[in-house]
């Protein structure tokens, strides 16, 4: 950034730090992102946001790793995106984790896993009669993005697509989510949720990956109808399993 004479040293490092955290919410909003994928949602040049991914993962905040893929692999090396890190994730309204995870270490000392388990399905119960509302007043098939778009209102980031490769269906991703580190301890929160939203749909569904896992984004693969879930992997997850780390 060239300097402006007219502008003071704390005005352009206020400037920086907002650029920085445009970058870290995106990352929040989308998921892990390449920088070119940055750089078109952002509006700067892919050497900018390099500077500030830079500057990100050295303070802690983002970490960089390979992409993910599902499917078949192409030929040649993933491509590198950036994902938040769990310190990175703490900055967004996670400042109660400790106090939800001591309440349900008491619930499970006092009624065991079961006494969670009831808990969990009770707080989906009550959340999810808004997201019942709007599922239910869309067209069947657009019933995933109206999920999504409800979820977004109570801030998991989240967004509907169509599954990649031969796979018919789609998939609904929570770039963020508020109770990731809780669930982390008790997976209960997460079976919860994937038993709520096959119900919701209409359709056995299949977790794919979880930010309680350490994944990059939870992601549910949604069968369209007549269709059935994709092979188990290594990394999926069915609706009685969602949130539990793979054996």
């Amino acid at each position: 950034m060239k300097y402006d004479g007219g502008s003071s040293q704390e005005e352009l490092a206020t400037g920086e730090r907002s650029t920085r955290n445009r970058v870290a919410r995106s990352i929040l909003d989308h998921g892990p992102s390449t920088a070119a994928d940055l750089a078109e949602r952002v509006g700067l040049t892919q050497a900018a946001v390099r500077r500030h991914l830079d500057a990100l993962v050295s303070d802690g905040v983002v970490e960089a790793r390979e992409q993910r893929v599902y499917g078949a692999r192409t030929r040649g090396r993933p491509a590198k995106v950036f994902a938040l890190t769990d310190c990175g994730r703490d900055a967004f309204d996670q400042s109660y984790d400790k106090l939800a995870a001591d309440a349900l270490r008491f619930i499970a000392g006092s009624g065991g896993d079961e006494a969670v388990t009831a808990f969990a399905r009770a707080r989906m119960a009550a959340m999810g009669e808004a997201y019942r509302a709007a599922v239910e007043a869309a067209e069947p098939s657009e019933r995933t993005e109206a999920l999504a778009r409800a979820l977004s209102a109570d801030g998991y980031a989240a967004t509907a697509r169509s599954a990649p490769g031969p796979q018919q269906g789609e998939q609904l991703c929570q770039h963020h989510c508020p109770v990731a580190h809780v669930a982390e301890q008790f997976p209960q929160l997460c079976e919860a949720e994937t038993e709520f939203f096959s119900s919701l749909l209409g359709t056995h569904v299949q977790r794919l990956a979880t930010l309680a896992h350490g994944d990059g984004v939870c992601t549910t693969y949604v069968p369209r109808s007549g269709q059935a879930a994709p092979p188990q992997t290594t990394h999926s997850a069915s609706a009685s399993t969602a949130g539990r780390n793979p054996a």
